[in-house]
């Protein structure tokens, strides 16, 4: 009997001691719940509201007609996500987390990576400045960086290309953005610049009236402005006449190589000449 009840003594002091950690327990949850629940309600209205503000900002940047759809994208992900990292740091200080030590640290991340990625973040960079101030769109034919083609994309890291026999170029946006940019599409006319030459003894007054004859029938040359048809230069073996028609953009190859065909035929029909470079070489004998 003495044993059972020593026993039951020596639990007594054990059983209290649980009692009271599990109360405090119980205590300190009830004290912290409301701190969860009211993260929870921040964390869940918090994406909800960052997610509708994303679509929001690109469907309103699209409808301007003015951005790019590529660069609306970019710029509404780009606000989503500060959004987000507003949201959680707001979640960690409803948590009882310094949140300013909390951004600190993400600030300084955030500046290490850029410091590890400033080339692509600078490829980044001038995609967003290509696709805000536009110059040039997908389609036109420009040479920039080296090389030359029509544009087929416009990203966020590069630039695609074709080549006009059909070769697929890609393009780092920074090199773009740092070098000369030729549009050969910028404008909606462009000038065909063709030279045709002649032999001193041909006359120059018809050659023009000849090159002015043909231009007459071409419909796709502008009158306005005017065609120029000039002598340029007096070459070695020709005097050079210059014709410089203006088109219509997608006319301008077209018209190029009809003139010069229409020209060299006219010229041979009517006796005119397109000379050649000729070379006389004179030997000489030995006198014995």
């Amino acid at each position: 009997m003495q044993d059972g009840s020593t026993a039951t003594q020596t639990a007594e002091p054990s059983l209290t001691m649980a009692m009271t950690f599990l109360q405090g327990l119980a205590e300190k949850a009830a004290a912290f719940l409301p701190s969860v629940l009211g993260a929870l309600v921040v964390l869940v209205v918090g994406l909800w509201i960052a997610g509708r503000i994303k679509k929001i900002s690109a469907n309103a940047m699209k409808r301007t007609g003015r951005i790019d759809e590529t660069l609306a994208g970019f710029l509404s992900s780009l606000i989503h996500y500060g959004l987000i990292a507003l949201v959680l740091i707001t979640t960690l200080g409803v948590f009882g987390v310094p949140t300013t030590s909390f951004a600190a640290i993400i600030g300084a991340a955030g500046l290490a990576v850029g410091f590890a990625l400033q080339g692509t973040l600078g490829h980044v960079a001038s995609g967003v400045m290509m696709l805000g101030f536009r110059p040039f769109d997908v389609g036109d034919y420009v040479e920039a960086a080296g090389v030359a083609g029509t544009v087929k994309h416009i990203g966020l890291f590069t630039t695609e290309m074709a080549t006009p026999d059909n070769k697929k170029i890609i393009v780092p946006n920074g090199k773009i953005f740092d070098d000369i940019i030729t549009n050969y599409a910028g404008y909606d006319t462009r000038r065909v610049d063709l030279v045709f030459g002649i032999s001193y003894g041909d006359d120059i007054d018809k050659a023009i009236a000849l090159i002015k004859s043909e231009l007459e029938k071409e419909d796709r040359v502008k009158v306005d402005p005017a065609p120029v048809i000039e002598v340029d230069n007096l070459g070695d073996s020709s005097v050079d006449i210059i014709c410089r028609p203006w088109v219509d953009r997608a006319d301008y190859f077209g018209v190029k190589w009809a003139l010069t065909k229409a020209v060299k035929q006219r010229f041979d029909a009517e006796g005119v000449s397109i000379p050649f470079p000729c070379r006389s070489i004179y030997m000489e004998k030995d006198a014995a």
